[in-house]
């Protein structure tokens, strides 16, 4: 599944350092207003994110350092609880973390060490419940009881969202999703697929341009999973494929890789998957510095699938 260029990987701004300073002087200050406004203050920083990390062109750096940086969001909404900037950062780091650093890596293990590669991924599906309910939480925030009414009648309940909750709306999403694709085994997680459409639905409804392209993207794997999707499936993933690749001005080589992966693999289309990920490997990282860090990533994984095209395909 295609996870876009985020404002995930963003969050930890420059200038940790001295708001850390600020936050601790002012618990020994001991004044919980004063407290109050430096854990405010410093979500405010994080959730306002920058270049840093998107821009760096070493993901094995960004892999070692994310994890403070959640943990260290987490630890400012344990005094903050209803920050909203602090839930989405939250919601989309954690869950651009597990599928960038763990999701994938269990892929890559699976060939040559099953128990480790299973261990991976039951880490990364509690990484994509932990963002999901961060999701659920800032969706909670403006509109009380929204969760319980999302699994009593979802698309009664998305029904209430408005523009400004699209960025939650697709990360809860898109952690919702990535959870069950890992849960097989697990019937009761399985069966919120209705409500993950539902909100992914209500996402581009309310703006289909979000994340240059992102809800597309999503698009074009759910479309070939959605219940009662039938023989138009490939019909609409191809044309969310190419929303995608038109929102994002073919920069984003995880928007090729989605494709490949989740219809040309399925279709049984060898060709047209090595062209794709061609495609990918084709893209100047450092020509678009925003997304250098994903495309590193989506391009390490593509030339791995390249490498194992013959166990995805029959022939």
């Amino acid at each position: 599944m295609y996870i876009h260029r985020s404002t995930a990987l963003t969050r930890i701004a420059s200038g940790i350092c001295e708001r850390i300073g600020f936050v601790f002087l002012a618990a020994l200050l001991g004044g919980c207003s004063i407290k109050q406004m430096a854990v405010n203050k410093m979500g405010d920083a994080l959730a306002a994110g920058g270049s840093v990390f998107t821009s760096d062109d070493d993901p094995e750096l960004i892999k070692a350092a994310l994890p403070f940086s959640l943990k260290l969001m987490e630890s400012l909404l344990a005094e903050s609880p209803r920050h909203e900037g602090l839930l989405y950062a939250t919601a989309s780091g954690f869950t651009q973390y597990s599928y960038a650093f763990v999701h994938q890596q269990a892929d890559v293990l699976e060939g040559s060490d099953l128990a480790a590669a299973f261990m991976l991924r039951q880490r990364a599906r509690k990484l994509y419940l932990r963002a999901r309910d961060y999701g659920l939480r800032g969706l909670e925030i403006k509109r009380p009881g929204f969760e319980i009414a999302l699994r009593s009648d979802p698309r009664t309940a998305v029904a209430r969202a408005e523009v400004k909750d699209v960025p939650m709306l697709y990360w809860t999403a898109a952690s919702w999703a990535l959870a069950i694709t890992l849960s097989k085994d697990v019937p009761d997680l399985v069966g919120d697929l209705p409500i993950v459409e539902a909100l992914v639905d209500r996402a581009l409804q309310l703006d289909e341009s979000y994340g240059e392209g992102a809800i597309h993207a999503f698009l074009v794997t759910y479309e070939m999973i959605r219940t009662g999707g039938g023989d138009q499936a490939v019909e609409r993933a191809r044309s969310h494929f190419e929303r995608a690749l038109e929102l994002s001005r073919g920069e984003q080589a995880g928007v090729f890789l989605t494709y490949a992966e989740s219809v040309e693999v399925p279709r049984q289309n060898r060709r047209g998957f090595e062209i794709l990920l061609n495609e990918a490997l084709a893209i100047d990282a450092d020509a678009y510095p925003e997304y250098r860090l994903v495309n590193l990533i989506s391009q390490e994984r593509a030339r791995w699938l390249l490498d194992h095209a013959d166990e995805l395909f029959l022939d």
